[in-house]
């Protein structure tokens, strides 16, 4: 088939990066003739959290990536529609997450499917954000009007689609794995590129810093009384995208400041594998999901999860075979990281790992895509 994929890609930096790429090159392994358009402006530096929106890495090797869309500029969204319109590919794949993104990507839709030959498939990574909006369902509305078919990779955002459509064609399938960053790594040699100290134990709070990702809840467990006689510390690993003093504090005021290790710069694909061969479990004590690109990564580096009772996450993390499932507050993260260490269940749980990640090949992905075309 010939696929054009719009949405982020290289030079900008991010899951949402990863997960392009990582399609485009499935796709392209099955015979496809694959082209990303991506952005020359994706968000204004005004609204983007972070310290960049862009890689410092190399551009990725054998994907034909073209900048051309403008998150912002309504005449842009008309040339791209009207010349990919003319280039006429088979498949138009959008990944949709965010609101904002909607007026750009429905009228470049819009214009594309004139041409009565190219349909158009959406990824669905969120369809009602996570920080909500009063213009939220009008914007994404907008979008969905569209689309030709859906793909959401988890039940909750599929659930989710009801309030905007119910007779279109629609797909559940889970968040591939992120299995680009290398192979995992020997723990001493992790901790020591790390420079970590291989006395203590690690627990991974990894990724973007945002508040409905619960870090506040996963430091107030860390001062749990019977988790403090352990020897064990967390690492928070990613780049905050809100006030990082109000952790800073909290973590102070609990008394944990030596029990924590803060490295709070976006992690680069080189040292992710570092990152998750150093740690003993990986904890996302969200308060809101949907699904998260986090445990992919822990799946391939075959680590063990604690998530919370929120979103699609249960979907992914089987309770008991896995990880941990709990109910997102203190107490109950920290009773499941006790168990964790008491019962020594890191064989166990990575033994059911290695069979559990078959299920998330990206072919699947892109058999169900085809499979609605």
């Amino acid at each position: 088939m010939n696929i054009t994929i719009i949405g982020t890609a290289y030079p900008y930096r991010g899951g949402l990066s990863a997960y392009n790429e990582r399609l485009a090159k499935e796709f392209i392994a099955q015979g496809d003739d694959v082209t990303i358009e991506t952005f020359t402006l994706q968000y204004p530096d005004f609204l983007f959290p972070g310290k960049t929106q862009y890689s410092s890495e190399p551009a990725p090797q054998f994907l034909n990536i073209v900048r051309s869309v403008s998150s912002v500029n309504p005449f842009n969204w008309i040339s791209v529609g009207k010349r990919i319109a003319k280039q006429a590919p088979d498949l138009l794949i959008i990944n949709y997450w965010l609101p904002f993104m909607s007026p750009c990507f429905g009228t470049i839709t819009r214009y594309v499917r004139r041409n009565g030959k190219t349909k158009v498939m959406s990824i669905l990574h969120n369809i009602i954000p996570h920080e909500k909006k009063f213009f939220d369902r009008t914007l994404s509305n907008y979008f969905v009007r569209t689309v030709d078919g859906f793909v959401a990779m988890s039940q909750s955002v599929l659930n989710d689609l009801d309030m905007f459509d119910r007779k279109k064609p629609r797909a559940f399938c889970p968040h591939p794995l992120y299995d680009h960053f290398g192979q995992k790594k020997t723990r001493d040699e992790a901790l020591a590129a790390l420079t970590l100290d291989p006395s203590f134990s690690y627990i991974l709070f990894f990724g973007f810093i945002r508040d409905y990702k619960g870090l506040d809840i996963l430091l107030q467990a860390m001062a749990n009384e019977s988790l403090l006689k352990k020897n064990v510390k967390l690492v928070v690993a990613g780049e905050f995208y809100n006030n990082p003093n109000q952790y800073f504090e909290l973590a102070k005021n609990l008394g944990i400041s030596d029990r924590i290790i803060w490295r709070n710069d976006y992690i680069p694909d080189t040292q992710v594998s570092s990152y998750f061969s150093a740690a003993d479990i990986v904890a996302q004590p969200y308060k809101s999901a949907t699904q998260s690109g986090v445990t992919q990564i822990a799946y391939h580096f075959e680590k063990p999860m604690l998530v919370t009772n929120v979103g699609g996450l249960s979907e992914i993390v089987p309770d008991g075979k896995v990880g941990y499932v709990v109910e997102p507050n203190a107490d109950a993260v920290a009773a499941a990281l006790c168990s964790f260490y008491e019962n020594d269940l890191t064989a166990f749980f990575e033994e059911n790992i290695r069979e559990e990640k078959k299920k998330y090949a990206w072919s699947r992905m892109t058999d169900t895509i085809k499979s609605m075309v």
